[in-house]
């Protein structure tokens, strides 16, 4: 006869192999804050090629206009401005970013933990069976 709670556990088990299986066994190979700073440097370097991109682009665009007579104070002012923003850019993204992927490493390892419950239900439940067969 089929055992219901048995089969609840195989399904419950092969969708979460399906949906979140290979990736939280991944980000759970790293210890959370390994993780969290790996993945906020990659962010942090992004950003900054984003805005360096940006900046090439206003640049490009707007140029000339800005450089008609430029003076060494305008410069240094615009040169400021254009620092004050990449850093608070930086650093609202630093933050957000590892606070992100702290979370994410928490609810991969929770679901991993009930993954392997789930799994040792399971065999439990295959080694009682084996008893009472033999």
């Amino acid at each position: 006869m089929l055992d219901k709670r048995k089969i609840r556990l195989m399904t419950k088990a092969a969708v979460y192999e399906k949906e979140y299986g290979e990736e939280d066994f991944k980000i759970t190979g790293y210890y959370k804050k390994d993780y969290a700073s790996l993945n906020t440097w990659i962010t942090l370097i992004w950003i900054t090629a984003g805005y360096v991109l940006l900046g090439g682009i206003l640049f490009l665009c707007f140029g000339e206009s800005l450089l008609e007579g430029i003076t060494i104070m305008r410069l240094i002012f615009l040169v400021a401005v254009a620092l004050a923003l990449y850093l608070v850019l930086v650093i609202l993204y630093g933050i957000g970013a590892g606070n992100f992927y702290s979370k994410k490493h928490i609810r991969a390892k929770q679901r991993v933990k009930k993954y392997l419950r789930d799994i040792t239900r399971l065999e439990k439940m295959s080694k009682k069976k084996e008893i009472y067969r033999s």
